[in-house]
């Protein structure tokens, strides 16, 4: 029977990295609730063990419910009724399976009736279930937003909502609206706090919600009359059992049918306020974001390895002049590359304890590296991963020729569903805006050179030495756009910056990976290497050629008296 985590050892291979120790010891506050809960592991053995059963779960579901289902949910997609959001049947079947199966609060402490499973496994069960369908991934990957709920909600709003969501219930984070799209401090829908009925009042429209009549929303919304920018944000809660808010459109989308995507309006819909006034935007949605980022990632890696499964399967199949098409140079070059993009694409538990007793200064120490780790790498995963989908999602495409512009080929489908990967939750422009500060200050180039430094199997050495070389010609790169001193200059070029560094960090990261494990990663590792040092060669000749005076010809509207 198919299982779409068992079938793929690449997901457990990340299971072994030895960092899962101190995550999993974090998690579970030192193995201390195993007296309270009978489901709590007593030691990590036994931890992991629970993990692998977890994921175990959702690969059955994933193979087994889910991905037979997917495509009459893409044909049918979710219908609007007198104000209300109807789910397809299928998802309806899909939701149900996977709350049978106590797929819900994956992140949730157990004593609000979740998993306790560290952020590590929630996106490994993200990418198997969206290797399965991807617009189901995105209705019940936005359960991740009762992280953000749990981390700066009163424990009497954790006692209230996290229940309800770990057994099954929807979220949804309404952020965007018709004239605040990536600009959210132009976020206009209003908060008002009535005295008459003890609550905060939203009225406005909100626009391109995904799952936007879920069950629990987490709202951006101007509490401070008068203001305009950011500082007059705050965060709220709507529970729709109050009330208040309709479904005014749906939607019709190229991709990602089966997730619901909606334009919502507001009117007196009483709220709750979340964490402190003033600070929705600056706080609260920076950690949403983040959040959502990471799943974004997962969500493309998920993606990616269907449609190398696709592509692969079908040029095993296909015959042409006489023998299989995966004989032929320009195909197998094409599959060489999906599966290295694919084993090449990445992916916290210190915030847990910390919301429950003050850190001690070691653990504060370690919270503080690893913050700053994942405020850089979170824009190259969410950025590189989308993009590698995309492009993987277009190449399955091409190996099937004809058939794969055929709507009964899977291949359609996930060309269509990943298109969205680069543009939601922040466009690879802006993870370009977000990476572009750790590039200049050599902040990346710092990690390059320490993974410089470890060792590598004894085949891999010439590769990693033209690696080294290409961080050399990087750093050529920087130091020329920095010492340019123009800001336009640097924004123009930063999107060549981004792929050189991002190509130079993945190929360093599957050669420890194909180090440790040659049989699963050593073919990626050296296909992705030698696509780098390509990269590295075209876009640093472009960038070192680059002068000032080229800007005007490439603005798409020229300045006016």
């Amino acid at each position: 029977m198919a299982n779409y985590y068992k079938d793929h050892p690449e997901i457990d291979f990340h299971l072994n990295h030895p960092l899962m120790r101190r995550i999993a010891e974090l998690k579970e506050r030192g193995y201390t609730e195993k007296d309270r809960y009978e489901e709590a592991p007593v030691d990590f053995e036994d931890c992991i063990e629970n993990y692998r059963r977890l994921l175990e779960i959702a690969g059955d579901i994933a193979a087994n419910t889910i991905a037979p289902n997917s495509e009459d949910v893409d044909l049918e997609g979710p219908h609007l009724e007198n104000g209300r959001m109807k789910y397809a049947s299928k998802t309806v079947e899909n939701m149900e399976a996977v709350r049978l199966s106590g797929l819900w609060g994956v992140t949730m402490p157990r004593r609000y009736g979740g998993l306790n499973a560290p952020e590590t496994i929630f996106s490994m069960c993200s990418e198997v279930i969206s290797a399965a369908d991807s617009s189901f991934q995105n209705i019940w990957s936005l359960q991740s937003c009762a992280e953000t709920l749990y981390e700066f909600g009163s424990e009497e709003q954790r006692q209230k909502f996290i229940p309800r969501i770990c057994a099954g219930e929807t979220m949804s984070m309404d952020l965007t609206e018709p004239d605040a799209g990536s600009d959210l401090q132009s976020v206009m829908l209003k908060a008002t706090w009535s005295e008459e009925q003890g609550c905060w009042l939203l009225n406005g429209v909100k626009r391109f919600i995904t799952n936007g009549d879920s069950d629990i929303h987490l709202v951006l919304a101007r509490s401070e009359e008068g203001t305009r920018d950011g500082r007059g944000l705050s965060m709220f809660i709507y529970d729709k059992r109050q009330g208040g808010v309709n479904v005014r459109h749906i939607e019709h989308k190229l991709g990602i049918h089966g997730s619901p995507t909606c334009e919502l309006t507001y009117k007196d819909a009483r709220a709750e306020l979340c964490g402190e006034r003033r600070l929705g935007l600056i706080k609260y949605v920076m950690a949403l974001m983040n959040g959502a980022r990471l799943g974004i990632g997962a969500q493309s890696v998920g993606l990616s390895q269907e449609a190398c499964n696709e592509a692969v399967a079908y040029a095993a199949e296909r015959a042409q002049f006489g023998q299989k098409i995966n004989r032929f140079p320009g195909v197998y070059d094409m599959l060489s590359r999906m599966k290295a993009k694919l084993d090449a694409s990445v992916y916290k538990a210190l915030e847990d304890i910390q919301r429950e007793r003050k850190l001690e200064p070691e653990e504060r120490a370690e919270m503080k590296t690893y913050s700053r780790l994942a405020d850089a790498f979170t824009p190259l995963c969410k950025g590189m991963a989308s993009e590698y989908a995309n492009q993987n999602a277009y190449d399955a495409i091409s190996v099937h020729g004809g058939s794969g512009f055929i709507m009964e080929y899977k291949s359609q489908r996930l060309y269509r569903d990943a298109r969205i990967f680069s543009i939601y939750e922040g466009t690879t422009q802006l993870q370009v805006v977000a990476a572009i500060r750790y590039i200049t200050n050599g902040t990346y180039l710092n990690i390059i050179n320490e993974m410089l430094g470890e060792e590598v199997l004894p085949e891999l050495l010439p590769l990693k030495e033209k690696i080294a070389g290409c961080v050399g010609i990087l750093s050529e790169c920087i130091t020329k756009v920095r010492e340019a001193g123009d800001s336009e200059m640097q924004d123009f070029l930063a999107r060549r910056l981004y792929d050189m560094t991002g190509e130079i960090v993945m190929s360093l990261l599957l050669m420890r990976d194909a180090t440790v494990a040659p049989d699963m990663f050593l073919k990626s590792a050296k296909v992705f290497a030698a696509m780098a040092c390509e990269t590295v060669a075209g876009k640093s000749s472009y960038i070192m050629g680059f002068d000032k005076e080229s800007l005007p010809a490439f603005r798409a509207v020229e300045e006016t008296e």
